[in-house]
């Protein structure tokens, strides 16, 4: 991936802004784990360095400690039995450890990353992402969604300095967590959807360089949909390039709105609730898949309305109460006030064939359905653990849970409930 290429095509942007981010390298080839030491060597990373992995994920970068050691990094590890929740505890525990450290490797991707990412940003400390699987998108992002007392919330973050990936580890990874990489990617067409209809109702920023980009990069993903699963090491980088892109777009806006609209709400929802019962969900990508096919049939059945008549919305506060159940405390504060109070009746309803437009720009949710059984995704809410009642709370209440416009949030001020 040529990163300088990508910063002279994004300067001096019509937007007006300017797009930078703070990955410097971006090593992929096969074989590549042994060179870890020296990567990381030749990017400025200080001597001693914690290493943050699980199980799993050591044991599918075979060779990277020796590696390191080789290149003359004193290790600090910190690996964990199975870290599948991203915890605020576990932030917390991580700036303790990289005290007196010159840098942190993040081995493994998700929950894992998420924790390092965060903790680095705080400690003001480089970081290093070794991906095991091309199950997710965020390797490049700027955000971190965080679990804090069983509530999800997306902090800023920093975007790692260096990205390695070994191919021959990536082609290995379980056809699962593939899936669930390309569940995430097509999720990014709710949030082009929603990113940009919010700027047509409440003038929030949008680039649409940044929005072409991030929708090259999917629809580049869904032409190899009967690969994703592919032992094959080209694939595999193929794959992974195409999930850089979309992180790489969120750290030039500084904001996750390129890549997560309201299908990342509603994974978030279902994921919040079952641990505040003590279960735990499913993976992020293949939740975020499977909503991603819900919000496309609500969006595709709004656009096909003629016209709307729009009122201020009224929330049912018990409704909501009794939904959210423990988390409601904190669902109560990021509606205080509720964003809808900042968007203008009138304006959607004289700017809904706009609307209707930015829906009709993204492919149709039959289109996103076949490619992601090509690529071997779940598709129903059955497949991921979620049942019939906690779908429906699910799909009527988690736009509360951000403050932040959507085209599902729009809805609530339709006056027939569709």
């Amino acid at each position: 991936m040529d990163l300088e290429k990508l910063k002279r095509d994004f300067s001096y942007c019509s937007c007006g802004r300017e797009h930078t981010f703070g990955l410097r390298a971006v090593e992929v080839g096969s074989g590549i784990t042994l060179n870890t030491g020296a990567i990381l060597k030749k990017n400025g990373f200080g001597q001693r360095l914690l290493l943050v992995a699980d199980r799993n994920t050591l044991a599918a970068a075979e060779g990277i400690v020796p590696s390191l050691g080789a290149a003359g990094f004193v290790v600090r590890p910190q690996v964990y039995d199975d870290l599948r929740v991203a915890d605020m505890k576990e932030v917390e525990n991580i700036q303790k450890l990289l005290s007196g450290m010159g840098g942190v490797i993040s081995v493994g991707t998700g929950s894992l990353h998420d924790v390092a990412r965060l903790a680095a940003a705080r400690c003001n400390k480089p970081l290093c992402l070794y991906a095991t699987a091309p199950s997710m998108d965020g390797f490049a992002s700027y955000n971190a969604p965080i679990t804090d007392g069983c509530f999800k919330i997306t902090y800023p973050a920093k975007t790692p300095e260096v990205i390695i990936a070994d191919t021959k580890v990536l082609a290995a990874a379980p056809a699962e967590l593939k899936s669930a990489g390309f569940g995430d990617m097509v999720g990014k067409y709710v949030g082009l959807i929603d990113w940009k209809v919010s700027h047509i109702v409440s003038g929030e920023y949008y680039c649409d360089k940044v929005a072409a980009y991030v929708r090259e990069a999917v629809d580049g993903m869904m032409a190899m949909a009967g690969s994703v699963t592919s032992p094959d090491e080209r694939a595999a980088a193929a794959v992974f390039e195409g999930l850089i892109k979309t992180g790489v777009a969120m750290s030039m806006v500084k904001n996750s709105r390129p890549a997560s609209g309201t299908e990342h709400i509603l994974s978030h929802f279902w994921e919040c609730k079952k641990l505040a019962e003590g279960k735990r969900s499913d993976f992020h990508g293949k939740k975020v898949g499977v909503a991603t096919l819900i919000i496309l049939r609500k969006y595709e059945k709004f656009a096909s309305f003629e016209d709307v008549d729009i009122v201020p919305e009224e929330i049912d506060w018990e409704e909501v109460r009794r939904g959210y159940g423990v988390l409601y405390p904190e669902v109560e504060k990021l509606n205080n006030p509720p964003v809808s109070h900042e968007i203008d009746p009138f304006v959607i309803k004289e700017r809904w064939q706009e609307i209707r437009a930015a829906v009709k720009e993204q492919p149709s949710p039959r289109t996103v359905e076949r490619a992601m059984l090509r690529a071997g995704c779940a598709t129903k809410c059955s497949e991921i653990g979620v049942d019939a009642e906690l779908e429906r709370l699910g799909i009527r209440l988690h736009p509360h849970m951000r403050h932040r416009i959507s085209l599902m949030r729009l809805s609530y001020m339709f006056r027939e409930k569709k």
